[in-house]
C-alpha cells in the first residue's frame, strides 16, 4: 500500500478532465513562417524536408505531408519557420492542411451534421494500419487510456468493421494491405465514413510515390477528416473527431 501511495504521489493525477484545454508538454506541433521574406535563391528549408511538404514562393507547408521533425527549422538561417506546440492541426478539408504566410492558423474542422447528427455521442472506429510503422497505431490506443479516456464520449474502438461506424486509416496504403483494407470497408455498415490518421495515410509521407503504394481506396472513398502528424498526437486526433461531431464540453 505504501508503495503504490509513493507511485501516485510521483506520478500525479493522469487522467485528462478536460480535454478541450489540454495542452501537451513539449509536443512539436503547427509550424508558422514570420513574415521576413527570404533570400533570393535560399531553398534550404526545400532541401532539407523529408517528405516533399514545402512549397516556395509563399513558404507554405502541407501538414498532410509534414513529418513534424522540424529540420527544415533548423536548416532555415533566418529562422523563419518556427514549431509551435499547437497541437489542433486537423481538418475536413485537405487543401486546408496547407499553411505558411497566407494562411498562418491552424486547420479547423466544420462540424459535419450528417455526421453528428447519426452518430453524436456514440461512434465506433475501427482501425486498419495499411502498411504502417505503427507508430500512427500506438498513439490511436493511447485514446483509450486513462490519460485520455476517449470512450467517456462514447467513441471507441471496436474489434470487428461489422461494429463499426468509421474506418480510421493509418500507413501509406500499401499494396499488401489493400484486399484488407477493401474487406474492412465492405463489411462496415452503412451509413460509412473515413478518417485518414497520420502524414503516411493522408499523402504517403515520405514513401509517396512508392511503386509498393496503391492509393485507390482514399480517391474513392474521400476522408471526412484528415488527423496529421508523424504520429498524430492523440489530442490531435480528439479535438478534430471531437469538432466533426460537434461535441462541446464546455
Amino acid at each position: 500500500m505504501l508503495n503504490a501511495l509513493k507511485v501516485r504521489l510521483s506520478q500525479g493525477r493522469q487522467y485528462i478532465p478536460d480535454l478541450r484545454k489540454a495542452s501537451p508538454r513539449g509536443f512539436r506541433g503547427l509550424p508558422v513562417v514570420h513574415g521576413q521574406p527570404c533570400q533570393a535563391g535560399c531553398q534550404g528549408c526545400l532541401d532539407a524536408c523529408p517528405a516533399g511538404a514545402i512549397e516556395l514562393e509563399p513558404v507554405r507547408i502541407d501538414l498532410g505531408r509534414c513529418l513534424l521533425c522540424a529540420e527544415c527549422a533548423v536548416a532555415c538561417e533566418h529562422g523563419r519557420i518556427e514549431f509551435t506546440g499547437e497541437h489542433r492541426l486537423a481538418s475536413d478539408r485537405r487543401e486546408a492542411l496547407v499553411v505558411g504566410e497566407a494562411r498562418p492558423g491552424p486547420p479547423a474542422v466544420e462540424v459535419a451534421a450528417a455526421i453528428a447528427g447519426l452518430f453524436g455521442r456514440s461512434l465506433k472506429l475501427r482501425s486498419v494500419s495499411s502498411g504502417g510503422c505503427a507508430g500512427c497505431e500506438l498513439e490511436l490506443n493511447a485514446l483509450g487510456n486513462v490519460n485520455f479516456d476517449l470512450g467517456r464520449y462514447g467513441i471507441e474502438f471496436v474489434a470487428s468493421p461489422r461494429h463499426a461506424d468509421a474506418l480510421v486509416v493509418s500507413g501509406p496504403l500499401t499494396r499488401n494491405m489493400r484486399q484488407a483494407l477493401e474487406l474492412a470497408w465492405s463489411a462496415m455498415p452503412e451509413p460509412k465514413f473515413v478518417v485518414a490518421c497520420g502524414a503516411c495515410a493522408i499523402s504517403g509521407g515520405p514513401y509517396a510515390g512508392s511503386p509498393v503504394l496503391e492509393r485507390g481506396f482514399l480517391s474513392s472513398f474521400g476522408p471526412a477528416l484528415f488527423v496529421p502528424g508523424c504520429p498524430p498526437h492523440p489530442l490531435t486526433f480528439i479535438s478534430g473527431i471531437l469538432d466533426l461531431l460537434g461535441v462541446d464540453l464546455a
